[in-house]
């Protein structure tokens, strides 16, 4: 089985903020921090790496409890303010996602910075929900890298609990920030760069992805490496 595993905003969708005004909700609502401090960034970054940055430079302490007092709140919020916000689901993506699904060699993940509550409700709410049967989330990991490798074992799973008990024969992981590709790297995964988030192609191409795309409209080639590698590699 090949494992194609997908980034959420800026890769999948843009949901018009919703992720930033609910942690600054939050924050407020919660914790009486006015405004998220400056130089934070959210782009490519784990919702727990996020959370303890603004604790830290607000003076709470990032502890486990804190953490979940945080997340209780922040899930509600998220929902509310998914429902209140326009976003859209990036061109190319249905198309491709359907493509892939045709495919009885390929299975579809994810690999976001989301929590996988955050995950689901993001996929839910523009209508993608259930199209991914595992990933890696951003609920215990501050560091982009160990959330690959959570999908990446996720995705192993997964095949040897596919019918057959397939094994995972390759990986593709698809993103829009230096991040992803970094991380798509550190698990020996064939890396797809899309400027569809805050980062421009010159900017992606100089991480070093395998592939670079303006978006995922056109996907001939990304299709072409999904079928090359499961030939080379799938039994």
């Amino acid at each position: 089985m090949y494992a194609v595993l997908f980034d959420i905003d800026g890769t999948l969708l843009l949901t018009g903020g919703a992720g930033h005004v609910a942690f600054a909700e939050t924050f407020r609502e919660v914790f009486g921090v006015g405004e998220i401090p400056t130089g934070i960034s959210f782009a490519g970054r784990s919702d727990r790496a996020i959370c303890r940055d603004i604790m830290q430079h607000s003076g709470i302490e990032p502890s486990v409890e804190n953490w979940q007092v945080f997340f209780e709140d922040y899930r509600q919020r998220l929902q509310r303010v998914l429902s209140e916000l326009e976003g859209t689901v990036l061109p190319g993506v249905i198309d491709l996602i359907e493509t892939l699904e045709q495919d009885d060699n390929t299975a579809i993940g994810l690999l976001t910075g989301n929590t996988e509550f955050g995950a689901m409700a993001k996929t839910s709410a523009y209508g993608l929900g259930g199209r991914f049967a595992f990933g890696g989330y951003g609920d215990l990991r501050t560091n982009r890298n160990d959330i690959a490798a959570d999908a990446l074992l996720a995705a192993q799973q997964y095949a040897r609990g596919a019918e057959g008990e397939r094994e995972l024969c390759g990986t593709m992981v698809i993103g829009d920030t230096p991040a992803d590709v970094e991380c798509g790297r550190s698990i020996g995964a064939y890396v797809v760069a899309v400027a569809t988030g805050s980062s421009s192609v010159s900017e992606l191409a100089a991480c070093g992805p395998d592939l670079v795309l303006a978006d995922l409209t056109d996907a001939e080639e990304l299709l072409a490496e999904v079928e090359a590698a499961a030939q080379r590699h799938c039994p």
